[in-house]
């Protein structure tokens, strides 16, 4: 039997629309932001995705950490909406829908991820995306608003 539910973010930065989506849409950069990837790569695209991915996670387990491998499709990535869609065995599909817009100062980004895992594995498996891109949502503000030319910040 499968669990599904969602949670929702909203991070709001000082730089252009253009400059958000091409970070969201683009796996290859989040390497810094996600908490959880170590890895990510390019692979064959998958047929109606725009690109598709190999991403690996190291998840905690008590003491133990292990990777994860699973892919990753961009489905959608527009000035306005990028959606992704995250497969891994068995049967966890993790599906990530990011709005963005102008505001006057910025851009305001609202994401929700919907999470579908098999019962016995989904309060896990939630509470690790959740967790996970709650930090990433702290990381992208900061990384946005320092620009594209400004120096990493300390620490």
């Amino acid at each position: 039997m499968l669990k599904r539910d969602s949670f929702s973010y909203t991070v709001q930065a000082r730089c252009p629309v253009a400059e958000a989506a091409a970070l969201l849409a683009d796996p290859t950069r989040q390497v810094e932001l996600h908490p959880l990837i170590v890895r990510v790569r390019r692979v064959r695209t998958r047929r109606g995705a725009r690109a598709s991915y190999a991403i690996t996670d190291r998840l905690a387990a008590g003491p133990l950490r292990f990777p994860v491998t699973y892919r990753a499709d961009v489905l959608v990535a527009d000035a306005d909406e990028i959606v992704t869609v995250a497969r891994q065995w068995p049967a966890t599909t993790v599906r990530n829908r990011t709005r963005l817009g102008v505001e006057p100062d910025g851009v305001r980004i609202d994401v929700e991820i919907t999470l579908t895992a098999p019962a016995p594995l989904f309060g896990y498996a939630f509470r690790q995306a959740r967790s996970a891109h709650l930090g990433l949502a702290a990381r992208l503000g900061a990384l946005l608003d320092r620009g594209p030319a400004d120096p990493p910040a300390p620490g």
